[in-house]
């Protein structure tokens, strides 16, 4: 299944003067956590012009989803392997991605709102399982919301953000409520299963692991068994045609990615759901093919291990921004 990637949004240019000095700031606090004085004169500098202030704002994301911070700015933070980094080193490349980065995609990265409205949600890294009311087991993966909403007539889960795995359980109720999994594309219907479901951008991918689920999109278009074995995809309007479920789609709740003849640059893009900040891949190696099981409880170890397994290297310029690049002699 591949990654959801969210379109882009306009905000309003940060120059790099600018960029530059709210990287300062940012590190200077690190530095002087708890400095009431620090504190008063960078309060004076975000009150000079609104572009500083959306610089401060773009620097606190940033480094809220590298995990570099707390929510409270000026508390020390900064891990001992960022201290490695040069101070020089750390206010360049947060200046170039306060520039870089567009303001939409960090606050979807950051901190989406289905996070802070769902009734069952993980962070980046993080995958939780939970028992629900009729006995049935539910596992979010990674950077996930889920609505759970079981009453008189129906158990539903809708699935807002990320992905999902569940294995259902009878129906302890006489009415044998059906059981069932929503997303913005449409319903499945589980038939006495277990199966995951993941939102993409504009569609929605179901894999069967046991029994079967029934698929309708919401638009109206017919429904469709998928047998154990099986995945789909779908959108509001249409479903594709049932594929061979691929191999390991719901070993992340083993904390597991497998990958099977997989481009690297789309099993980056899968790691990098799993680990704050940025993976990149350079374009030179993203063609090449990686086949394993690769442990998630450290993604750092994955990536050391790809310099042994293929002809790359991994330049970090800090822990938190890291691109796999080709090998050179």
């Amino acid at each position: 299944m591949s990654a959801w990637n969210p379109p882009p949004v306009a905000a309003p240019l940060i120059t790099r003067e600018v960029a530059m000095q709210a990287a300062e700031w940012f590190v200077r606090l690190q530095e002087e956590a708890g400095s009431a004085g620090a504190q008063a004169e960078l309060a004076r500098w975000r009150s000079q012009s609104p572009a500083h202030e959306r610089a401060w704002q773009r620097a606190m994301a940033v480094s809220l989803q590298a995990g570099s911070i707390p929510a409270s700015p000026g508390a020390p933070a900064l891990s001992r392997p960022q201290r490695r980094a040069t101070r020089r080193d750390t206010v360049r490349a947060l200046a170039v991605l306060i520039t870089a980065v567009p303001a939409g995609w960090l606050a979807w990265r950051m901190a989406p709102v289905q996070q802070w409205t769902s009734s069952h949600a993980t962070t980046t890294g993080e995958w939780r399982s939970w028992t629900l009311s009729d006995g049935s087991r539910m596992v979010l993966d990674t950077a996930s919301a889920a609505d759970v909403q079981f009453d008189a007539l129906q158990r539903r889960i809708h699935l807002r953000a990320g992905a999902l795995y569940v294995e259902t359980a009878p129906d302890p109720q006489a009415s044998a409520r059906a059981f069932l999994v929503t997303t913005e594309q449409g319903e499945i219907r589980a038939l006495g299963t277990r199966f995951s479901v993941r939102c993409g951008d504009g569609y929605s991918d179901v894999a069967v692991q046991q029994d079967a689920v029934e698929v309708r999109p919401r638009g109206g278009a017919a429904a469709l068994r998928l047998q154990a074995g099986q995945q789909l995809r779908f959108s509001d309007s249409e479903a594709g045609q049932p594929q061979l479920a691929q191999a390991g789609a719901s070993q992340w709740t083993q904390d597991v990615l497998a990958a099977d003849n997989m481009r690297l640059d789309a099993f980056l893009a899968e790691l990098g759901r799993y680990r704050k900040g940025w993976l990149r891949c350079d374009p030179q190696v993203a063609a090449l093919r990686i086949s394993g099981a690769f442990q998630l409880a450290d993604t750092d170890a994955v990536l050391a291990n790809l310099a042994h397994l293929l002809p790359v290297q991994i330049s970090a310029r800090t822990p938190y921004w890291v691109t796999v690049l080709p090998l050179r002699h």
